[in-house]
């Protein structure tokens, strides 16, 4: 079962304790700083003034606040777009239909597209002031983080062990008590890793979305990402040196004083009947189990938010034949089906049109061929980080003590700028004279291999200490120890990283396969190269072709190969 940790409440004396005084500083900085950044965020701001970034190191630590304060914005964002579209998609067929497919295409979206879209939205929506283009930032930074925490959560729900299920409906929990008593809690410890490799994968996105173009303007928020593409243009490698210092304090302080106390936290939801012999530490949580009014004022908060469990009752006895689960009516799936069909066809009659009247189908042949090219690619490195990355992660997750140790470690190469090796790449590439076909490939899953790095540790560090004990009192080992033990009790969370590291690579190849460093641009042929091409030459029927064809791609993959491995999860691979 789920092991729910409780703690005695204490008579709250007026003043509170010492621990009270001493948490008491850093939750009143937390706050000015929260407010400081929140103003600078609705200052007044007019289209075509000028926003300078200083490269001045001294300035760093304004930008990081700036910065951390848009990626925690985007996370609590991502974190709402996760529980609605995972709630929706693992308890409605009709909803997973559509809402599975749709998450698959957004995804394939490379982030500039979306941020094109919409900067001029919101801008409208703001006029006078800077929180329009803050918005679009947000949004871009949350479009960087929502799938994999969607995906992840998702895949939880689907895989609720049956004996939980079971006795949620004989304690007649509703549909809201089922999501936050049972499924949330179940998926709790991997949701926390994949927002760990959100927020570390929203960096890569940072110089994008700090920086905007709109009406012939360009925008630099003052921020991190703003601040390296200034010294990228200026090629000042000592700024883009401080820069990558102040994201490795950036990390370190909300690894310790967020992640670390969350995953500490997150531990008691682990589903086993024993307790694990060791378990991930936090010294705020620890100290914020000893504070009085902090507690109080924490139960309060939770009790506010338990009252609504009792908005939602059943009228009827968990045991009786009304507890049990009653399929849909045949007649609503073929109505969802019949509309989801309708769609389809208007889409493709749509489709035929454009490329008809805009590219041509000599074109388009010629774009598929190249998504080809690029699917290759995706498959090797994917299977290659795989080969690298699922040992690795399993050995972390299953000690907790290295996994304390290596977590801000693991954030901050997840977090580093893949774009920044580009130049180096570009270099050696031209000096040894290599084939950029062959040798751009890799900086495709320079930033999407973490995924599957953090989704095995999350994997692997729920996985029940009676199975391992098990696994050691049956003699377990070589092939065998992986065939029957490590690979089927990780393998529900390495789909969910393959998905999410798979379509980020589809999104990452269209700066990895078009390189420039100065003078020298490199290129290689592929999907992703294309559309680079094209989005320079301004070219928007051919930019739409492009996008199109990465979201058949996509689709296909996951149709035809994640989502069988899901199903095989749901149906085989879980406890």
């Amino acid at each position: 079962m789920i092991r729910f940790q409780y703690f005695p409440r204490q008579v709250v004396d007026a003043g509170g304790n010492r621990w009270d005084w001493a948490l008491l500083p850093l939750v009143l900085a937390a706050l000015v700083l929260l407010a400081y950044g929140a103003r600078q965020m609705v200052a007044p701001y007019q289209i075509g003034a000028v926003l300078p970034i200083s490269l001045d190191p001294t300035s760093l630590p304004y930008y990081l606040l700036r910065t951390t304060l848009r990626m925690f914005i985007a996370l609590a964002a991502s974190l709402l777009f996760s529980f609605v579209f995972a709630a929706l998609a693992a308890k409605i067929r009709a909803c997973e239909k559509v809402l599975v497919p749709m998450l698959d295409i957004l995804q394939s979206i490379p982030v500039l597209g979306f941020l094109s879209i919409t900067v001029t939205g919101f801008i409208a929506l703001f006029p006078g002031n800077l929180f329009g283009v803050e918005c679009a930032a947000i949004f871009a930074i949350f479009t960087s983080q929502a799938w994999n925490m969607a995906f992840s959560l998702y895949q939880s729900m689907r895989t609720v062990p049956n004996e939980l299920s079971e006795a949620a409906r004989v304690f007649q929990l509703s549909g809201w008590q089922r999501f936050w008593r049972l499924e949330l809690p179940f998926a709790m410890p991997q949701l926390l890793w994949n927002m760990m490799m959100s927020m570390s994968g929203g960096w890569f996105f940072v110089v994008a979305s700090e920086a905007i173009s709109v009406s012939g303007q360009d925008i630099k928020l003052p921020g991190i990402g703003s601040y390296i593409a200034a010294a990228i243009e200026a090629r000042d490698m000592g700024a883009i040196a401080w820069a990558i210092a102040a994201m490795g304090i950036g990390i370190l302080l909300y690894d310790q004083l967020f992640f670390r106390p969350l995953l500490a936290w997150a531990d008691k939801f682990r589903f086993e009947a024993t307790g694990g012999d060791s378990a991930q530490s936090s010294w705020l949580l620890t100290l914020a189990r000893r504070t009085d009014v902090m507690q109080k004022v924490a139960l309060s908060g939770i009790a506010v938010f338990e009252r609504s469990f009792t908005w939602f009752r059943k009228a009827h006895d968990g045991t009786s034949i009304l507890a049990r689960a009653r399929p849909a009516p045949v007649w609503q799936s073929r109505a969802a089906d019949a509309v989801i069909a309708a769609l389809v066809l208007i889409a493709l009659w749509q489709l035929f049109s454009f490329i008809h009247a805009e590219v041509g189908w000599g074109e388009t042949g010629r774009v598929f061929v190249l998504g080809f090219y690029t699917l290759v690619r995706v498959l090797l490195l994917i299977a290659l980080a795989a080969l690298v990355w699922v040992p690795i992660g399993i050995w972390i997750g299953l000690n907790p003590r290295w996994a304390d140790r290596l977590q801000a470690i693991a954030q901050f190469l997840a977090a580093f700028p893949a774009n920044l090796m580009f130049p180096i790449a570009v270099m050696a590439i031209v000096h040894f004279g290599l084939n950029p076909n062959i040798w751009l490939s890799p900086l495709m899953v320079l930033g999407t291999q973490w995924y599957i790095l953090f989704n095995v540790i999350a994997g692997a560090s729920t996985v029940p200490t009676e199975l391992r004990y098990a696994a050691q009192n049956l003699g377990l080992s070589g092939w065998l120890k992986w065939k029957r033990y490590l690979l089927p009790a990780i393998f529900p969370s390495f789909v969910t990283g393959a998905i999410t590291a798979s379509g980020g690579s589809w999104n990452a190849s269209i700066v990895a396969e078009f390189v420039s460093w100065g003078p020298t641009t490199l290129k290689a042929q592929g999907l992703g190269s294309y559309i680079a091409q094209m989005t320079a030459a301004g070219d928007f029927p051919r930019i739409a072709l492009g996008i199109g064809v990465m979201c058949v791609f996509v689709m296909g993959l996951n149709h035809f190969v994640w989502r069988r491995l899901y199903r095989l999860a749901e149906s085989k691979m879980h406890f």
